[in-house]
């Protein structure tokens, strides 16, 4: 039959060279299907939309997200079909996006998606090619993409390629992996570059399903947030599915040489094939963990809970990618002394993924609550005293943020005002602590079963949903306050979420385990030799309470004393490793400066290299010394690092 249909394949011909023979034969059929009608949907499998999920939460907030420039708000997003070549080579993603859409209720007659940095090859609406449009660049939000459609159009297909500043994309090298043999690729997507690898609404109060099929070199394998292989196949083509409706910054793609080892019948291992010995062992009581969380706020509703160890690079601890936690080898401590970061990503799997903030500038809705959760996994698995230890350190970050910011500053609320800025600005320790400390205030007022009544009622009532700050503290006054005058007034709400700096009814960590590192710190500063103080038994985190402690810098004995007795430069433990090349730098102990130059090669997590490198930018020959450092390693950061760490050493 000619007209249509040919016309229609000549629109997709040009797209035919990244595609396989089986990809191509699979076009012409998703094009047959298009055109006569919507036989494609019932060839998919049961697409659950937000208001069919399992415990429907609220409807989706009005509130205005700054951060997206789509009109998600106001047509149906209701799932993608994502059809992606990866090329290594060329660092390059090329493919297609295929958007079911739902335009019946508002009529629009033109679609707005996220882009950044995108080349758009073309754009059907329901398999007729359409003239499309694209703005001129906003700063931090990239283009939108302008799509004509109408009241019936059901499919929008936008034909694509990424451009080489794609900032979630980082394309590793085989020399930048840890086993050195191929190339690797993974996403960061939080908090708005998924736009900059598919074009799609990219707001995290917009949820869709997706379907996905990932071309990659044979020798590789392919892992979404999604259902997982376990293994490589044959032909380097891997299928993926995400039934469960999940913002775009959730959408997430590796590919590399890479292993699987499971845990338990539920939660696994992935890692470059010499790593994955090394990870298993680190994990081993991750499976225990799910089921700690499970008993503390209801079922796990993902299915599997995997983890992905990337290589060095990767700029954060972990992302909580539903299904498959993307976590940085800086964990592999060797004693599982870490994994209270596998806590927090999993607990994300409630808040976060499950209850998901409206905008960017509800992001304690987040980062508050799974850092609540993750104390909370950690007392019941290791005991009050160990979650003290973190919730102390935790404190402790709160307050070097507080200072940072200064005690005053909008930035130190938990409402965020993020309008015109990078929403990257809002992933501070603020979130994460200040928080998490309200909701123990809450917690240590209300009683905890009480409370823990509360949370599970929220995280059921909201799953699959999404929220702003002023529809919690409505779910919160509705449901736990009830009309207590008194415990409303001991909790003191403005301050902490519309008010800067330390409320005065911060709640304060029990000092059992610190108030003895604290008594050993003490006697080592008025001479006691190292070797004598008692440290046999210390965890990491008594460690980090003994360096950061310490006093700016030590005389030059001390340190060769420290460093002798507890082989402080020879740490395969990144928590301790970077406290102490803090101090060495700031005492002038150059013995320890050839392992903070191969720290710096090899770690590309920010937390860790920020504190190093803004150390030494405060002299003058700290500065020739950071710029020299930078240069020669930034290849080895992420794009991200990148970003920040330009601006720290060169202001730009």
């Amino acid at each position: 039959m000619a007209g249509p249909l040919t016309n229609f394949f000549g629109w997709l011909m040009p797209l035919f060279v990244i595609f396989n023979a089986d990809s191509i034969n699979m076009i012409k059929k998703f094009a047959v299907l298009l055109l006569v009608g919507s036989a494609f949907t019932a060839c998919q499998p049961k697409i659950i939309h937000n208001n069919e999920a399992a415990n429907p939460g609220p409807a989706a907030t009005t509130s205005k997200d700054v951060h997206t420039q789509c009109n998600a708000d106001s047509i149906g997003m209701k799932h993608l079909d994502l059809n992606i070549n990866v090329d290594m080579e060329h660092k390059r993603i090329s493919g297609c996006a295929l958007w079911t859409v739902d335009n019946t209720k508002n009529k629009l007659k033109d679609l707005k998606l996220d882009t950044y940095d995108l080349t758009i090859d073309s754009v059907a609406v329901d398999g007729k090619q359409v003239h499309f449009t694209l703005d001129t660049p906003v700063v931090h939000l990239g283009r939108a993409l302008h799509i004509p459609v109408s009241k019936g159009s059901r499919q929008v297909m936008i034909c694509y390629k990424t451009g080489e500043s794609a900032r979630a994309l980082q394309w590793l090298d085989p020399q930048q992996t840890h086993d050195k043999k191929h190339p690797f690729l993974y996403t960061q997507s939080e908090s708005i570059y998924a736009r900059s690898w598919i074009p799609c609404p990219d707001g995290p109060g917009i949820r869709f399903s997706y379907d996905a099929r990932v071309t990659v070199p044979k020798e590789l394998l392919a892992l979404m947030s999604a259902e997982n292989p376990q293994q490589k196949n044959d032909s380097g083509i891997y299928h993926f599915k995400m039934e469960l409706p999940v913002p775009a910054y959730l959408m997430a793609l590796a590919v590399g040489d890479i292993s699987f080892k499971s845990i338990d019948e539920r939660t696994g291992v992935y890692a470059e094939p010499g790593m994955l010995a090394k990870a298993r062992y680190e994990f081993e009581d991750v499976g225990k963990m799910v089921h700690t969380a499970e008993q503390l706020y209801g079922p796990y509703r993902w299915g599997r809970y995997d983890m992905l160890v990337l290589p060095p690079g990767f700029p954060i601890g972990g992302m909580e990618n539903p299904r498959l936690t993307f976590c940085t080898p800086t964990i592999i401590a060797g004693d599982r002394s870490l994994v209270s970061l596998i806590a927090h990503e999993l607990a994300h799997s409630w808040s976060g993924n499950l209850v998901t903030n409206a905008t960017w500038n509800d992001f304690w809705l987040n980062e508050g609550f799974t850092n609540y959760f993750e104390r909370r996994i950690m007392e019941q698995m290791m005991g009050k005293s160990y979650s003290d230890m973190l919730w102390e350190l935790g404190y402790q970050d709160y307050v070097q943020a507080v200072k940072d910011f200064g005690e005053k500053s909008p930035d130190t609320w938990l409402k965020l005002n993020l309008a015109g800025r990078d929403p990257d600005d809002g992933l501070t320790d603020i979130p994460y602590e200040k928080g998490s400390h309200f909701l123990k205030l809450i917690e240590l007022s209300a009683g905890r079963e009480k409370f823990d009544q509360f949370l599970s009622g929220y995280f059921n009532s909201h799953a699959f949903s999404t929220i702003t700050t002023e529809q919690f503290l409505n779910y919160l006054d509705s449901n736990l306050i009830k009309g207590d005058t008194a415990l409303k007034n001991k909790l003191r709400i403005n301050e902490w979420v519309y008010g800067p700096g330390i409320p005065a009814n911060c709640p304060m960590a029990g000092q059992e385990r610190f108030a003895k590192v604290d008594e050993e710190r003490r006697k080592f500063l008025v001479g006691t030799a190292p070797g004598e103080l008692a440290t046999k038994e210390w965890s990491t985190h008594e460690w980090m309470q003994f360096l950061r402690k310490m006093p700016d810098s030590l005389p030059l004995p001390q340190m060769t004393a420290l460093d002798k007795a507890f082989a402080f430069s020879k740490t395969g433990n990144s928590e301790i490793a970077d406290l102490w090349y803090i101090l060495s730098w700031k005492s002038g102990y150059e013995v320890a400066y050839p392992a903070m130059n191969a720290f710096l090669s090899s770690v590309g997590r920010r937390k860790f290299l920020e504190p190093i490198y803004s150390t030494m930018m405060k002299t003058e020959k700290g500065k020739i010394y950071a710029r020299e450092a930078y240069l020669k390693y930034k290849n080895n950061y992420h794009p991200l690092a990148q970003e920040s760490l330009n601006k720290m050493i060169f202001g730009k």
